[in-house]
């Protein structure tokens, strides 16, 4: 992954992060921990450069699932965000702000996968010509995908 500047954060916004190093290879982990904390099939890793980054707002909360695991997630939002090992820190490749070159290059613990995994694709896809006009008229708490000063912003109320 080339060096440029990356955002991302939870759900809610109160934890967010920044790098400014090269991030090692994105991964889908099958095993059943990583389902679990992300609640799918699997989750999307990749690994956190050592040096370049930084908490910019707030920081996970963490749960250790093993003797050598920690799974990092917001306190306030619930959303996974971490995976912590002795040799060092993946990412959850949803909270990045920018997703769009992080498509996973190797699955692990593929044995552990769902038998069923490999067909999710061929489901048959619901098309609805309605569905973002309906969106549109719901008001979004969901943190946007950029940094902001203050989040949520002043004088959204329910």
């Amino acid at each position: 992954m080339t060096d440029r500047i990356r955002t991302g954060g939870c759900q809610c916004g109160a934890v967010r992060f920044r790098i400014s190093a090269a991030l090692g290879r994105p991964s889908i982990c099958h095993c059943r921990m990583c389902q679990k904390q992300f609640g799918g099939f699997f989750s999307t890793l990749v690994t956190a450069p050592e040096e370049g980054m930084e908490w910019t707002r707030g920081e996970p909360s963490y749960f250790q699932s093993s003797v050598n695991i920690a799974r990092g997630f917001c306190s306030s939002c619930g959303t996974p965000m971490t995976y912590r090992h002795p040799g060092g820190l993946e990412l959850a490749i949803g909270t990045f702000d920018d997703r769009s070159d992080l498509a996973p290059q190797i699955q692990v613990n593929y044995d552990a996968r769902l038998p069923w995994v490999e067909t999710i694709f061929e489901a048959p896809v619901h098309k609805d010509p309605d569905f973002y006009a309906r969106q549109e008229a719901i008001i979004s708490f969901q943190h946007p995908d950029h940094d902001t000063q203050v989040w949520p912003e002043k004088g959204v109320k329910i």
